[in-house]
């Protein structure tokens, strides 16, 4: 994984969130790990195909409207001893909102706890 790390353009956060996906579907049951600006990281039960897309809403603020991203599947992973695999995505698009908005998000919400 120190490569993948070697290629982030964006500092990640660590963000564990269950996602909402549809039931039976490639997201279903997956948790988020990390994000930045420019994308998110998962854990799955499911391997997911490169270069997959998947449209993703981003609920950042409560009582704001979501970012609608389009997301790409960049790298997946196997865990090793486990029946689970990391999933490296970035957000290939942004539909509705903005990178202004996720950016925004992050640092309200990461940078300046980490300064406290």
């Amino acid at each position: 994984m120190e490569n993948a790390a070697n290629k982030r353009k964006c500092a990640r956060f660590d963000c564990y969130v269950p996602v909402n996906g549809k039931e039976g579907a490639a997201f279903s049951k997956t948790k988020t790990v990390d994000i930045s600006r420019d994308g998110i990281g998962f854990l799955s039960n499911h391997a997911i195909p490169l270069n997959e897309r998947v449209a993703i809403e981003l609920a950042l603020k409560p009582d704001t409207e979501p970012v609608l991203v389009i997301g790409e599947v960049k790298w997946v992973r196997k865990i090793s001893d486990t029946d689970q695999y990391r999933i490296g995505l970035t957000f290939a698009d942004v539909i509705d909102g903005s990178r202004d908005d996720i950016d925004s998000t992050l640092n309200t919400r990461f940078l300046h706890r980490e300064m406290a």
